[in-house]
């Protein structure tokens, strides 16, 4: 049988004795835990072992702090959750075990009993939760924030990660900037204010539109509302009715056909371009794409063989923009062509789509190829779906 499981009551059970250069800090002599796997389902054990190698680690990483007296160095908080998980339970605030049920609390209260803690102040604090989360530095919000919602970026590619993570990490850096450095539990409305009249003030100093001040203060707003309920923080809502006002929204401009045919498109007009950049802006401006939606067509989304040659734009390793984002387009003309010289796709600006616009866009600007500077790479696809 493997190493520290016994068969219990129908149950595979984690049974170890507190090795001899620990019994000093750790009075309980033999720790055991169940897994909760019954034998019925595991005959063999393997998910029982699992469970048992993640208790066993966490008991000696526990004993191996004990010896160091580095429970002294962490507040009481982080010392309950280091006990709880060693003691094969997750750290569970008390209001939220009384919600859970009875069930849980007696479970808990059992396991102290069954390892002779009872009377163990720390065991009892990290069992029956009693220890509160200490709040975390304005200067931690986006770290904590980003350690909370990984589920929610999973779909992301490196590069949509790249930019979720700078917008708002640069937000929560300003209003430490704003406001100081101080426990997230003690922000106030006011702050909420200075922040949303520094953001006027640069507005009217013409250093900023109000869109991007909004977009800002939407994001930090965000993560104090999730962080605020996830850790139980009860914050305020200080940005409430603070959104700036004179937001106007823009709309791209498209470029006009005739200048498309007779100078963008022109023979040699883009000749200064790399290949692949010319050759994605010849499938832009014929399909209507977006340039990111372009540069990441896979192999297997490039259909040129059939009776109608298209592409598939399809989420992988990335999130569409939209939910009807996912849809087929049909490829003729210039953006044909290109396709056929890139039936792989264009692996060179990848999840790099910010790279490619940046290097047809100063192409573009260099070369007379922009009416105005409203006017960019992305105009194109506007182009193709007015005209």
């Amino acid at each position: 049988m493997p190493d520290f499981l016994t068969r219990r009551n129908g149950t595979w059970h984690f049974v170890r004795r507190v090795p001899i250069e620990f019994t000093e800090l750790d009075r309980r002599g033999v720790i055991k835990h169940s897994t909760r796997i019954k034998i019925a389902d595991d005959r063999a054990g393997r998910r029982a072992v699992r469970v048992a190698q993640q208790l066993n680690e966490q008991l000696e990483i526990y004993w191996k702090r004990l010896a160091e007296g580095h429970t002294t160095n962490l507040n009481n908080y982080d010392t309950a959750r280091r006990q709880a998980r060693a003691m094969g339970f997750e750290y569970v605030e008390s209001e939220q075990l009384l919600q859970a049920g009875p069930e849980v609390w007696v479970q808990r209260l059992e396991a102290l009993v069954a390892n002779h803690a009872e009377n163990d102040s720390a065991a009892r604090a990290a069992l029956l939760g009693t220890e509160k989360k200490p709040a975390f530095l304005l200067s931690k919000l986006f770290p904590e924030y980003e350690a909370m919602t990984k589920d929610e970026v999973r779909d992301l590619s490196p590069d949509q990660i790249r930019i979720w993570r700078n917008g708002r990490s640069r937000a929560a850096e300003r209003f430490v900037e704003i406001t100081g450095d101080k426990p997230i539990n003690e922000i106030t409305e006011e702050d909420g204010i200075n922040y949303t009249e520094w953001w006027r003030g640069r507005i009217i100093a013409e250093e900023a539109e109000p869109k991007t001040a909004n977009k800002d203060i939407g994001q930090l707003s965000r993560m104090l509302k999730e962080l605020s309920i996830r850790c139980r923080l009860n914050l305020p809502d200080i940005f409430k009715g603070l959104r700036l006002k004179g937001e106007i929204e823009r709309p791209r401009v498209p470029y006009e056909t005739e200048f498309i045919q007779k100078r963008l498109l022109a023979k040699g007009a883009l000749d200064g371009l790399n290949e692949d950049a010319r050759l994605v802006v010849y499938v832009v401006a014929d399909t209507g794409l977006r340039p990111s939606e372009v540069v990441n067509l896979q192999e297997d989304a490039i259909v040129l063989k059939g009776p109608i040659p298209h592409v598939k734009i399809l989420p992988e390793g990335r999130r569409l923009k939209t939910a009807d984002a996912q849809r087929e387009i049909p490829l003729v003309g210039a953006a044909l062509a290109a396709m056929q010289k890139r039936p792989q796709g264009f692996p060179r600006y990848r999840d790099k789509s910010s790279n490619l616009s940046a290097v047809v866009n100063k192409y573009l600007l260099n070369n007379d190829l922009r009416p105005t500077k409203d006017h960019t790479v992305y105009s194109l696809r506007q182009a193709s779906r007015t005209g």
